[in-house]
């Protein structure tokens, strides 16, 4: 494998960033698959864009079906026949009044097998905002309204993690080319976008050490970064943190995808996540993203002759559903827990430009062996022009996102504290969604969840710091120039 300079800061900076917020020292487990954990994995998926809902989870009859093609002349998904929506039935037979995009029979099959529950209207409750920076910053940070408060729900829910010892060695991962918000402050995550960016001491030389026969005195990668990182500052010691992942990673065992995995970059993220799981490293938080969701203009429908939403959602529902298929198959499925969400929706009326524009509510998809799945949860108002306001303008949100992923921390992850994940949310109320995972643990009598949580975040080095990033990645750069 030729490595390039920009492969190398890629993967090197991302090591680098999560070093220099307290990043864990990796270990990895052999190849073989480790037995299925005994812990509970939350995988949050951000679909970053603005998912058009209604042409994912389609109304397919009764009157919303009538609703739905007057407002999408030319985008509704057809209720029948080749490209018609996949019917969605309880598991007694019966109707539910909707079906999924015939691209999605991945997601179909998840549904059918009891895997799949769905939370129609969900989103933003509060603060509601049309602008994809502010609603995806809500979501990350988890405190809609607020920007900032300097942490993301992944990191908060990380932090106040019970039953983490210190042994775990990769408890929270951020599969991307950069830190994901939602781990903002977190001391224990790991950014990387695939292990092949850390396999440095491939191509026509080592990076990692002295080549064979190179000039007296000549250093490799490894050596230059201990003596450039040997010190005590905040930076040094993040680039300590950063060379020992480094070495460690070279370590790893990740492989290629099976045979028959989906192509592209979405799918082989999710291919790194499954064997994070398998391998027993300890995880307990993933996220990634998947882009491209914004269809202001030249959306298609199915069997239009163009796919552009037609294919977004085939990438998505082909690459949910072997990550199933993998971890079922080595008995890890009943232990993740897979969050799927957009910061918005789409309008229910198409505009004039074969495409949609931002919306409020929209389905979040929630998807493992423990969910209660073949089952819509949450309210649906319907799409009666009457009740939409403007006039088929926007599905209303009926359902605070963040009571979705509360009971998926409670009943999953054993995690209680909920006023520290999410600030000022109070309102949680199980919708039965995912089943209960053994006791959950309680706070520590005598000290409120968020004084520990703001003890233990501060005795770290802070993630916000953006001098101290700046002049990390720097320092990385300047090692290639």
């Amino acid at each position: 494998m030729t490595l390039t300079r920009r492969e190398f800061l890629k993967g090197t900076c991302a090591t680098a960033a999560a070093g220099a917020v307290g990043g864990p020292a990796l270990l990895f487990a052999d190849s073989a698959f480790a037995a299925p954990n005994g812990h509970d994995t939350v995988v949050h998926l951000f679909l970053r864009g603005g998912l058009d809902g209604l042409n994912l989870v389609v109304p397919i009859d009764g009157a919303d079906r009538g609703f739905y093609e007057q407002a999408r002349p030319n985008l509704a998904i057809a209720a029948t026949g080749a490209y018609g929506a996949l019917p969605l039935t309880l598991a007694s037979g019966a109707g539910t009044g909707f079906g999924l995009h015939p691209s999605a029979s991945g997601l179909r099959d998840l549904w059918n097998a009891g895997h799949l529950g769905i939370v129609h209207a969900c989103g933003l409750l509060t603060s509601v905002t049309r602008s994809h920076f502010d609603a995806q910053l809500y979501i990350d940070l988890g405190t809609p309204g607020q920007q900032g408060i300097g942490s993301g729900w992944l990191a908060r829910a990380m932090n106040t993690q019970p039953n983490l010892n210190g042994a775990e060695k990769l408890p929270a991962l951020g599969v991307g080319a950069r830190q994901p918000v939602g781990l903002l402050a977190s001391v224990q995550a790991l950014t990387m976008a695939s292990p092949s960016d850390f396999a440095l001491n491939a191509g026509a030389w080592s990076w990692q050490t002295v080549r064979a026969g190179a000039p007296t005195g000549f250093a490799g990668l490894n050596e230059t970064l201990a003596a450039l990182w040997n010190g005590s500052t905040a930076l040094e010691l993040g680039g300590q943190r950063a060379d020992r992942a480094l070495k460690v990673i070279a370590q790893q065992t990740y492989s290629a995808p099976p045979t028959g995995w989906p192509t592209g970059v979405f799918a082989q993220q999710m291919w790194t996540i499954a064997q994070s799981v398998q391998f027993n490293l300890g995880l307990h938080y993933a996220t990634l993203d998947l882009g491209g969701w914004d269809t202001h203009d030249g959306q298609g429908t199915a069997g239009s002759g163009y796919h552009y939403y037609q294919n977004k959602i085939a990438e998505l529902s082909q690459a949910l559903s072997a990550f199933y298929a993998a971890l079922d198959a080595s008995g890890h499925a009943g232990r993740v827990t897979v969050v799927v969400q957009s910061e918005f929706g789409r309008r229910v009326r198409a505009n004039a430009n074969g495409g949609t524009d931002h919306g409020y509510g929209n389905p979040v998809l929630v998807l493992g062996g423990a969910v209660n799945g073949r089952r819509f949860y949450g309210s649906w108002s319907g799409l009666d022009p009457e009740i939409l306001s403007p006039h088929f303008g926007d599905v209303p949100v009926t359902t605070d996102h963040r009571r979705v992923l509360s009971e998926i921390l409670v009943k999953r992850m054993g995690n209680a504290n909920l006023s520290t994940v999410f600030p000022g949310y109070s309102g949680y109320a199980p919708l039965g969604i995912v089943r209960d995972f053994g006791t959950v643990a309680k706070p520590m009598p005598g000290i409120s969840t968020e004084l520990r949580a703001r003890s233990a975040m501060a005795a770290q080095p802070r993630v916000d710091d953006p001098d101290l990033l700046e002049r990390l990645m720097r320092y990385m750069r300047e090692l290639v120039d």
